[in-house]
């Protein structure tokens, strides 16, 4: 007689219950590795914002419960100037250093972290990466209209690609653990658990596979309790009640679009401004002429300087006027783009994040000419959350993110998601990249308009996908310069080995049966090698 916990399912088998063996692809190991890697992004980003706090403090001239902007108003025009220039020789200065190969070279010591999860296996250059993450919080410190998130984001996948390099992972293991780590380093400053684990699954993995959700979730909580030794347990922003209203609703259906294609300018006002990152001639010339021509912007609009932390809470709590609104929303974005096309190292989430609440609160504020009653700020948070959606095309992480980040965002959830839908389908069809992979500029785009080819980067469900369409036995596998690496046959993409899983997480590379040495690059289309990322000597 069966045991009630041994009745199986005897008709046909449910699509979403994970089979027995689902979690047995990753090992203890791999397991204890996530919690270790955990452990590291909760402690590197606690002492990171640690370090940005002291940089701030010793840079401008702070009172008694001030923010960084108000710091900054006090400021003379003089200091204002003198210190963003500072941020611009740190910034020469560290990416002179790195160009030069004065520390050691290798995997990681450039180039957008996704593009080294996929294309370096999540292997990163220890003394490279903790340079350009300690300079990107002392820059962002010194007023560099970047991100804080990537130094932190850089310090948790560093972690992980150590363990994995010593636990002798095999390299589907490795891009996941990197992914998590990065996820996990966002969860632990800005204290977003979940929020860190979906973005790390949605915008660097590219699925929300149930298999990966419980190790990409271990190492953020993980991350996250590690960090309050640092760090305090609160909300980044704080924001009064807002309730819900159909003057909100109606706006939500028509700004939603809206958003979604300042969202594409964005993204690629990004990629060109990554492209046009100055050469080894350049590398100290670029960063102290952009950042003194930021000082002096600045001198007039001190809310361009930072990550627009206080400028979000601002629009957040309505404040602003639709003057000033309106000027910061045209500044903001271009002094993010010139710091990131001088070669300054940092990140993107609260820049984007502060031009959805800048875009949100404006058209919000201009809604309501016409019709009146619902609270400004309520567009602003709206608005954050349909553009970071629509720009890193990764709806559910946003609107994850956008909720721990205010722990008051269940009253407007409708209006959000409404919002969100409008934002990131307008955004698709007309531009497929998101944020972070319109930084890599060559690889499976590239790639995919040669017939028989792919990148080592393609999923195996793309690879599949390549030998059904050509009818092929094999297809040719090259990496992002366009160099080939060898082939992958029919057997080996359907029959894959154990050293591939878990399959979510495996690419082209992991396939590979015949490599070739010696041979020419393939050649790339014309655009293509336009893009090509400089390498160093």
């Amino acid at each position: 007689m069966r045991r009630w916990w041994a009745i199986e399912n005897d008709g046909s088998p449910q699509p979403n219950v994970l089979g027995s063996g689902s979690f047995r692809v990753l090992s203890l190991q791999f397991w204890a590795m996530a919690i270790a890697t955990g452990v590291g992004a909760g402690l590197g980003g606690g002492l990171l914002m640690r370090l940005l706090r002291a940089v701030q403090h010793a840079a401008w001239p702070y009172r008694a419960g001030d923010n960084f902007l108000a710091a900054v108003q006090h400021a003379s025009p003089t200091r204002i100037l003198l210190v963003v220039t500072g941020a611009g020789c740190v910034a020469g200065i560290s990416r002179f250093i790195l160009r030069q190969g004065i520390l050691h070279q290798g995997s990681g010591h450039g180039g957008e972290l996704a593009q080294k999860i996929w294309f370096s296996n999540g292997r990163l250059s220890p003394f490279p990466t903790v340079l350009r993450a300690v300079t990107s919080i002392v820059i962002v410190g010194l007023g560099a209209s970047l991100g804080r998130e990537a130094a932190p984001k850089q310090i948790g996948a560093l972690a992980a690609s150590v363990l994995a390099q010593w636990a002798s992972l095999p390299n589907s293991q490795r891009r996941l653990l990197s992914a998590c780590g990065a996820g996990a380093g966002i969860a632990a400053v800005y204290n977003v658990p979940f929020g860190g684990a979906i973005f790390a699954l949605e915008v660097l993995l590219g699925t929300i596979s149930l298999p990966l959700v419980p190790p990409a979730l271990a190492t953020a909580v993980v991350a996250t309790a590690v960090s309050w030794l640092l760090l305090p347990n609160e909300p980044t922003y704080q924001i009064p009640f807002y309730s819900v209203s159909s003057s909100q609703m109606v706006w939500s259906a028509v700004a939603g679009p809206i958003i979604g294609m300042v969202a594409v300018f964005y993204v690629r006002l990004i990629s060109m401004a990554d492209v046009m990152k100055s050469g080894r001639l350049f590398s100290l010339v670029a960063p102290l002429t952009v950042f003194a021509a930021l000082g002096a912007t600045a001198i007039a609009f001190p809310h361009l300087l930072g990550n627009g932390k206080d400028v979000v809470q601002m629009m957040f709590a309505g404040q602003p006027g639709l003057a000033l609104v309106l000027a910061i929303l045209v500044l903001k974005p271009l002094a993010t783009a010139a710091c990131l096309a001088s070669g300054a190292p940092g990140g993107l989430f609260t820049p984007t994040f502060t031009l959805g609440a800048l875009l949100g609160g404006a058209l919000g504020q201009i809604w309501l000419f016409g019709w009146p009653g619902a609270p400004p700020g309520s567009f602003a948070i709206i608005g954050a959350c349909a553009l970071l959606a629509a720009a890193t095309q990764g709806p559910v992480s946003a609107v994850v993110l956008t909720l721990e980040l205010t722990r008051r965002l269940d009253t407007l959830m409708v209006p959000v998601i409404l919002a969100t839908a409008g934002a990131v389908g307008v955004a698709r069809m007309i531009e497929s990249r998101s944020l972070y992979s319109a930084r890599i500029h060559l690889g499976r785009a590239a790639v995919a308009r040669l017939p028989g080819t792919v990148s080592t980067a393609a999923k195996l469900s793309e690879l599949q996908r390549s030998l059904l369409d050509t009818g092929r036995r094999s297809v040719s596998v090259v990496d992002e310069s366009g160099t080939p690496v060898g082939e992958v046959t029919r057997d080996c993409a359907v029959r894959p080995s154990p050293n591939a899983l878990p399959l979510e997480t495996a690419t082209a590379a992991d396939f590979v049966t015949a490599g070739e040495t010696g041979t020419m690059p393939i050649p790339l289309p014309a655009r293509s090698r336009r893009t090509a990322p400089r390498k160093s000597r």
